[in-house]
């Protein structure tokens, strides 16, 4: 029996796993490294972060995203995207040096048995572990507007079903949504030769600023910090501080993670959108239906105006919902013992682990709990930290008894490996 079971190979599982393979825990690590950024993001897309804040975490820090850039002749640098083809080939860099050897399968299934979990692979190979740590990331939470589910991926798909938009070249497409992904998605498809709109139910769009520099006089630092989410004392508390974040009340909580950083599209993308794509604002969808050629869309507004659109195409990039009864993996009597929290999402305690005792969870489904840096790369690194604290305090907390022998252990990451 394992240790720990890591399910998922993103930046919150590859730092949870280099943290816990650091701490000589008995792990196996499970999942197509960085799938999202590699499957699930166009061509030409950039990191919203800023290079320095989205680091994955390893206990000695010897592997951030600069030193990945240098060895690719390119340097990282404050107020510069990078791109996510080069962020996604840092992820695989990070697990081939920090990381235990990944297993690319899926993990299927999570159920409970005496002295820990039982989890299945789509291969029907079935492990054992005493801990497990959920990092799945955000595919299981994608959010399509109720009026356009059922519609099929032919004419309805969400902005993270597409590593690529070339499908869509001299078409007209209708993006739903006001974030960065909605906006980036837009631009991408101007560039490309493609008729596009985007339609917010927002009264208008937001951007972020340039960000300053990263030296400047102590006086502007004192009263507006650099942080991993922007520029600010209260995103330097979302970002540096997740502990105390958890402190608050679950209503405070709550309330801050539904509405701090809403949706806002990056400096950089905006001179590439607002000459090339139509906007309308104000407006969100009351029906949709199959019409010859598309989609026939009936918007209403604000003040109750209704409006009808045809396209051939709508991506829905509304983000997701991190809800407990999405986790679909975990079998039903484990995810119906799971204490939720007023958003739908799983309640989770200062190191991270659910009310069931030895499941864990990381990144976007704990952001309720710790605050919005769950939501961006940077929040990897308090995790990582914690969430190991807190398998090892679990595994020294509870007798071994009653548990199926333990594989060939494989503890430490192979740091030799390029």
């Amino acid at each position: 029996m394992y240790d720990l079971l890591v399910v998922g190979a993103g930046p919150y599982g590859l730092s949870i796993a280099s943290h816990a393979a650091a701490a000589g825990l008995n792990l196996r690590v499970f999942g197509r490294p960085m799938a999202s950024w590699r499957d699930h993001m166009p061509r030409g897309m950039f990191l919203k972060s800023e290079p320095w804040a989205s680091n994955l975490s390893d206990p000695e820090g010897r592997w951030p995203l600069d030193v990945y850039c240098a060895g690719q002749g390119v340097t990282s640098r404050h107020g510069e995207p990078i791109p996510v083809e080069m962020f996604a080939d840092y992820g695989l860099w990070f697990a081939r040096n920090a990381v235990p050897e990944v297993d690319e399968r899926t993990v299927e299934r999570i159920a409970p048995v005496p002295g820990g979990f039982e989890a299945v692979t789509d291969d029907g190979t079935v492990l054992h572990a005493r801990t497990v740590a959920l990092a799945v990331g955000v595919m299981p939470f994608v959010e399509i507007p109720s009026a356009l589910r059922g519609l099929g991926r032919t004419l309805v798909s969400h902005s993270s079903h597409h590593s690529a938009l070339d499908e869509f070249r001299g078409k007209d497409v209708t993006v739903i949504g006001g974030g960065q992904a909605a906006l980036e998605t837009a631009a991408l498809l101007a560039e490309q030769g493609t008729r596009v709109r985007v339609l917010a139910r927002a009264d208008g769009l937001f951007w972020n600023d340039v960000p300053p520099a990263w030296e400047r006089p102590w006086w502007q630092s004192a009263r507006s910090p650099h942080s991993g989410l922007g520029c600010g004392w209260r995103n330097w508390f979302y970002s540096e501080r997740p502990g105390l974040f958890h402190r608050l009340p679950e209503s405070t909580r709550a309330r801050i993670a539904a509405t701090a950083l809403g949706p806002a599209g990056a400096w950089w993308v905006r001179d590439r959108v607002e000459p090339a794509v139509e906007v309308l604002l104000g407006h969100e969808i009351a029906a949709a239906d199959v019409v010859p050629g598309g989609v026939r869309l009936e918007t209403v507004s604000r003040e109750g105006g209704t409006r009808t659109l045809d396209t051939e195409h709508v991506i829905a990039a509304t983000g997701f919902k991190a809800t407990t009864g999405r986790l679909g993996l975990l079998s039903s009597e484990l995810r119906g013992s799971l204490t939720t929290m007023g958003d739908g999402s799983p309640e989770v305690g200062r190191d991270f682990e659910s009310s069931h005792p030895g499941l864990f969870m990381a990144g976007l489904v704990t952001a309720s709990g710790f605050g919005p840096a769950m939501r961006f790369v940077h929040g990897a690194t308090y995790t990582a930290g914690a969430l190991v604290r807190g398998v090892r305090h679990r595994l020294h907390s509870e007798p071994r008894t009653g548990m199926i022998p333990a594989p060939g252990r494989r503890s430490t990451p192979n740091l030799a490996r390029r």
